[in-house]
């Protein structure tokens, strides 16, 4: 933080060595699960690949983002529940989001998450890329973006 690079550079620079960190990790989680557990992939390898990095990502960017806030490790942790468990609860990995109440459906339809299983959803039915897998790696690219652009404005800078 002493460095004369921006906050911006250091944080895109965290998010470089943790995207390429997620690259491997979805490639050695594909290896295993297509070849050693026999798992059937109905949709296409390429667009799997690009969401499971980029929510990797995305969950980065939200651990970047909180951690603005925090003054010590232990409270970036603490934050992380705020920022995962409702996402969680919301995304219709539990329940069908359309069986929700419309407050909750309502509330889910800005959270990131919701957008990363849907898009994990769409590719297990389909072949191809199609446009609401498009819609949804934008809102999840999007999403990434700002939380680390939110993440450097708010990052507080301790100067000499």
């Amino acid at each position: 933080m002493t460095t004369p690079a921006g906050k911006l550079d250091l944080l895109l620079g965290y998010a470089l060595a943790f995207g390429l960190v997620a690259l491997v990790q979805v490639g050695v989680v594909l290896a295993i699960s297509l070849t050693w557990l026999g798992m059937d992939l109905t949709g296409s390898l390429g667009p799997l690949v690009l969401v499971a990095v980029l929510d990797a990502l995305l969950g980065m960017a939200l651990g970047l983002f909180s951690s603005a806030f925090a003054r010590t490790e232990f409270q970036a942790v603490q934050f992380m529940p705020a920022f995962v468990l409702p996402q969680v609860l919301l995304c219709g990995l539990i329940m069908p989001r359309e069986q929700m109440a419309s407050w909750l459906e309502a509330i889910s339809a800005v959270l990131p998450l919701t957008y990363a299983v849907e898009g994990m959803r769409e590719i297990a039915g389909e072949r191809g890329f199609s446009g609401t897998l498009a819609a949804d790696v934008a809102v999840v690219a999007g999403f990434t973006l700002a939380a680390l652009l939110l993440g450097a404005v708010t990052l507080r800078r301790r100067t000499p």
